[in-house]
């Protein structure tokens, strides 16, 4: 049995590192309900887009337009979202796990693949793999991306697809749910259009001024851009919410283990003090035989 020494040492050890955890959990609870906020308050205007983009790419006027355009996919991008710190539970191994399994889905289908990683941890677990083509990465955004940073990686994901060096863009992130669920998920985001997505009503008779390329070039960018930021939300309230959890669950644990290292040094101390008795009692009964 460790001495009460010891084990007063490891317990006030662990209680600072509760404080510790606890801290990082109110600060993560805080983050997440501002990123809760943000992410719905634009989930109904992502949702519009997504239907507006189904029912443009339904339309045989705009099919050839280069951000409409469906070809065999031969090469394929994936945009990764991840976090820039760790101490967020399963939060960057799921999203990684759903990874590696679109390049082993490449790997099968003779498909090519190219990635943008888009946080610190993305961009050190792609690093690792051997033969991946790596088109970007991005660190530190903050929770609300602002005009330049969301138009610096919609430009790189617009010109290969325009290009023709991919023929399809794929976003991998991890859905905000609820505080309690967050799921990895992947959409595609071009070529343009949603066939999941349910019927925007649009009119499918439909004449664009001053011209069907002026007037999709930028409409079908802020609408694609719409579902990249959402995601781009979606992934961040899905971070903050899974290191609330993970530290409340670390703080959980740190008070569990503080009740039994506390009962071990009660032990060891009403044993030591049970050894001094019986020493006393004794020494009492030597003298008096």
């Amino acid at each position: 049995m460790a001495s009460t020494q010891v084990l007063k040492s490891r317990i006030r050890s662990v209680k600072n590192t509760r404080q510790i955890t606890k801290a990082m959990q109110l600060v993560a609870a805080s983050k997440m309900r501002r990123s809760q906020e943000a992410t719905k308050a634009s989930a109904p205007y992502t949702l519009a887009a997504r239907q507006l983009l189904t029912a443009l790419s339904s339309h045989t006027s705009v099919k050839n337009h280069p951000l409409f355009t469906r070809r065999d996919i031969k090469t394929r991008l994936l945009v990764v979202i991840a976090s820039d710190k760790g101490l967020a539970g399963a939060y960057n191994s799921n999203i990684m796990r759903l990874y590696v399994e679109q390049l082993k889905a490449d790997d099968n289908s003779s498909v090519t693949n190219t990635t943008i990683a888009i946080g610190r941890k993305a961009a050190q677990f792609v690093a690792r793999i051997k033969d991946t083509s790596v088109l970007g990465v991005y660190e530190d955004l903050p929770d609300q991306p602002d005009g330049s940073e969301l138009r610096a990686i919609m430009e790189s994901i617009r010109t290969k697809f325009v290009a023709g060096d991919v023929d399809a863009v794929d976003i991998l992130y991890t859905d905000f749910v609820s505080s309690i669920r967050q799921d990895p998920t992947i959409i595609r985001v071009l070529p343009a259009g949603f066939e999941h997505a349910q019927e925007a009503g649009v009119a499918s008779d439909v004449t664009y001024e001053p011209s069907t390329e002026e007037v999709l070039d930028g409409v079908a960018y802020r609408l694609i851009g719409a579902q990249i930021y959402q995601a781009l939300l979606d992934a961040r309230a899905s971070e903050h919410s899974m290191r609330m959890m993970a530290m409340k669950n670390a703080t959980d644990n740190a008070s569990d283990l503080i009740d039994d290292l506390t009962l071990e040094m009660n032990k060891a101390r009403q044993s030591a003090i049970t050894q001094e008795l019986a020493e006393i009692s004794g020494g009492v009964e030597a003298l008096n035989e």
